[in-house]
């Protein structure tokens, strides 16, 4: 099966669970083949991660999906990503939100996925190497927080960063399993949507795990 093909039959797929039109947009304009090695490149559409090298992952396509339907984007929000990985979800936000601000602790990974995401003329993009810090603060607040590593909590630091009435999306469990949370910031409680489970890498740094 031939890439085109494969990407039709992958979108195809996503439409049963996926139900924002903006977000299946984004999914059939973006390449995600780009994303990955050349002995990846076949498989690219299969609904699967897939490595990228340093003990991480692209993830599955429908979790992009779904952790991008679950922000509720409309176009003018500032978004935080933390862990760019190979770029690709953050390719999707960029073509959904105003401005992107991600951040990766590889910095292999950093230098890559500014490469890639160069050549597809994403320039309402940025992409820093965070070291150990969770986030971003100098750019706060954030309209919506996209977490693509699994966390022991809902870090403190990360709700800092959220403005009031934001949007983060995060997976919260173990090292080995989590579920994908919503949480909406509220002044006393905040509104939290359990979206089902998930595996994610974890999340490494202050207010998270240790290396």
């Amino acid at each position: 099966m031939g890439l085109n093909a494969a990407r039709t039959r992958l979108l195809e797929g996503l439409r049963h669970g996926i139900r924002d039109r903006r977000v299946l947009s984004a999914m059939a304009s973006v390449p995600r083949e780009l994303f990955v090695s050349p002995d990846y490149q076949s498989i690219a559409y299969e609904d699967m991660p897939l490595s990228i090298g340093f003990g991480q992952t692209i993830s599955q396509p429908f979790i992009v999906a779904l952790m991008t339907q679950a922000l509720k984007l409309k176009g003018d929000e500032k978004v935080l990503e933390l862990g760019t990985g190979s770029g690709y979800q953050t390719a999707i936000l960029a073509a959904l939100a105003r401005q992107v601000v991600s951040t990766e602790r590889v910095s292999d990974l950093t230098v890559s996925a500014k490469k890639v995401l160069g050549k597809l003329g994403c320039k309402n993009v940025e992409v820093h190497e965070s070291g150990k810090l969770l986030g971003w603060p100098r750019g706060a607040p954030y309209d919506a927080i996209i977490v693509t590593a699994g966390a022991p909590h809902i870090p403190d630091i990360l709700m800092e960063q959220l403005a009031p009435g934001g949007r983060m999306v995060i997976p919260v469990g173990s090292r080995w399993a989590q579920d994908l949370l919503r949480v909406i910031k509220r002044k006393r409680k905040h509104l939290v949507t359990n979206l089902g489970g998930c595996r994610f890498v974890p999340l490494i740094g202050p207010g998270a795990w240790e290396d």
